[in-house]
């Protein structure tokens, strides 16, 4: 399996355990505010970690780290994944899944050979908005709901996710949120960071529309503080364990 990026330390990413972090490339959405663009436009020009290197390291790790997160680009598009987490859970270390959920038969067969203990699904919008916020025009739910209703009725841990953007979330947004995963386990918004890989710039460069290593202010920016407490009082009604990530309540 490609392996394109490795954090070796986290205290944020996987909860309740030292963590470090695998990326993989490649993804079949194109949100625009997707923090590692060029890992989802143009994997193949990242460079590659070796496997071996990487569990290498994780074996040197075992008795001060205890987790993986493996996250991407959309880690469920390799069919590798079940043999890599496979080669990680026999060092003994628990895995978390970060996914889109637009695979949910990779995320069962991993959760039925015992290879996740934890998964991060993102909720990139409303239902009816989810096209613009994951980038993708022809988008069918149909795959999002079978993820969803897996883990709301599996015993694994698991959490939704959502990075809220101004200039692609609104109120309105976060009603249907709610009433489609009212009662999740648990739910997060998360403040949208602007950087210079998101994947809206990188579309830019690799369109011409702006020269390589010049950044062009996006369309995109955070909602304040404020802001984001009301869209979790809009939320908590139906999802009583929804909470703010990155900003006190």
């Amino acid at each position: 399996m490609l392996i394109h990026g490795l954090q070796k330390l986290t205290l944020l990413d996987y909860p309740e355990h030292l963590a470090a972090v695998l990326f993989t490339g490649s993804c079949n959405f194109r949100c625009p505010f997707c923090q590692n663009g060029s890992l989802v436009l143009n994997p193949q020009a990242e460079p590659v970690i070796p496997e071996e290197e990487v569990l290498s390291f994780l074996r040197k790790r075992r008795g001060i780290l205890t987790g993986v997160c493996i996250t991407g680009g959309e880690p469920t598009l390799s069919p590798d994944l079940p043999r890599l987490a496979e080669a990680i859970k026999g060092l003994g270390y628990q895995i978390k899944l970060d996914t889109n959920g637009t695979h949910p038969s990779m995320v069962k067969e991993l959760y039925q050979a015992g290879l996740i203990d934890y998964v991060a699904m993102d909720i990139k919008g409303s239902r009816s908005h989810y096209p613009a916020a994951s980038g993708c025009p022809e988008l069918s739910l149909e795959k999002l709901q079978e993820t969803i209703e897996f883990l709301m009725t599996s015993d694994i841990e698991y959490e939704f996710r959502t990075t809220v953007v101004k200039g692609l979330h609104t109120p309105g947004d976060f009603l249907d949120i709610a009433l489609w995963i009212a009662g999740a386990k648990r739910y997060f918004l998360q403040s949208y960071q602007d950087s210079e890989h998101i994947l809206l710039l990188e579309q830019q460069r690799l369109s011409g529309q702006i020269p390589d290593g010049q950044a062009k202010q996006p369309l995109l920016s955070a909602f304040s503080p404020e802001e984001m407490k009301g869209f979790l009082n809009l939320v908590l009604p139906s999802i009583p364990s929804a909470k703010l990530r990155g900003i006190a309540e």
